[in-house]
């Protein structure tokens, strides 16, 4: 669940960054959301490595007390010394047949579909002395003392430790949690994806919709103060917009110094010099992409727009 909170977390931050449309920011939550969950539920529908490895141990430590004839004696909760390695421990002294201790250990673990590389010790409680221990890998017991298997452990007290070589993965490394982090980074990047591609496909479709004047092969939006060629978006200043307005509305004439000056600057009460020819300029290099279209200058009088 935190992994989930961290994720929308980031795309919240996207989302500010990015100005996204709050309705497309809901659906890639949504999507984030679904998709972790979907790991998270089949993260949760298995049982972990260390629940059934105790549950194992505890079902060996029952049928140990049942060869002792001891079916009240309670088996002590199994503690986890470190990573792979538990520790089973009883409430009363025992004896332990080492063959019945190989058997059962190794019926438990492969029921549960535990790692069949281990290594079993049983010790002492008084000084956690070594009294029997043996290795197992795959199907074969790797210990010459395996043939001890038929001299009992005389009653006492004992604590038998397991220590698994490899996880059911086989994977003892970090690398595990690497290529989680990995398939989360990846739906991150897939859900922001989508986000985008919606976007993106939206305002194209929107483009169709809304009040715009062709200019060669551009499409103009006042109200918006852009130009559209193709899927290139070009952004476009407040008076570059107004100029390149009076020209759309005017397509093909001369458009004089005066009138150009009059309605952008000076009925705004402002004072302009060389300003004019510095926007028609900057205008010039907007529409550069469409060869057909030419901002000529009529030396003296003014300005014409040819599309």
């Amino acid at each position: 669940m935190s992994t989930i909170v961290k994720s929308l977390g980031i795309v919240c931050y996207l989302h500010l960054g990015m100005n996204i449309n709050f309705q497309y920011f809901f659906k890639g939550c949504i999507v984030i959301a679904l998709s972790l969950g979907i790991l998270s539920c089949s993260k949760k529908q298995a049982i972990s490595f260390p629940e059934k490895a105790k549950v194992s141990l505890r079902e060996v430590g029952h049928h140990l007390l049942l060869a002792n004839q001891d079916s009240t004696t309670l088996v002590k909760p199994v503690v986890t010394l470190e990573a792979l390695k538990y520790q089973l421990s009883f409430e009363e002294q025992l004896e332990i047949y080492p063959d019945s201790l190989v058997t059962h250990i190794e019926n438990c673990l492969t029921k549960t579909g535990l790692p069949q590389d281990y290594l079993i010790e049983v010790l002492h409680c008084e000084n956690e002395e070594v009294a029997y221990s043996y290795y197992k890998k795959n199907l074969e017991i790797e210990n010459k003392d395996i043939h001890c298997a038929n001299r009992r452990l005389k009653r006492g007290c004992y604590l038998i430790n397991v220590t698994f070589i490899t996880s059911p993965g086989g994977d003892t490394s970090p690398l595990a949690s690497v290529y989680a982090l990995l398939l989360l980074g990846i739906v991150i990047v897939l859900a922001m994806a989508f986000i985008y591609f919606k976007i993106y496909s939206k305002s194209i479709f929107n483009e169709s919709n809304k009040d715009y004047k062709s200019i060669g092969r551009y499409k103009f939006y006042p109200e918006e103060k852009k130009l559209i060629k193709e899927a290139s978006e070009i952004s476009l200043s407040k008076k570059e917009c107004e100029l390149l307005s009076i020209f759309s509305a005017n397509p093909n004439q001369i458009i004089k110094r005066e009138e150009l000056t009059k309605k952008v600057w000076e009925d705004k009460g402002v004072i302009v010099g060389r300003s004019l020819d510095t926007y028609i300029s900057k205008l010039r290099k907007k529409l550069h992409k469409d060869p057909s279209i030419k901002l000529t200058n009529i030396h003296g009088v003014g300005y014409r727009l040819e599309f």
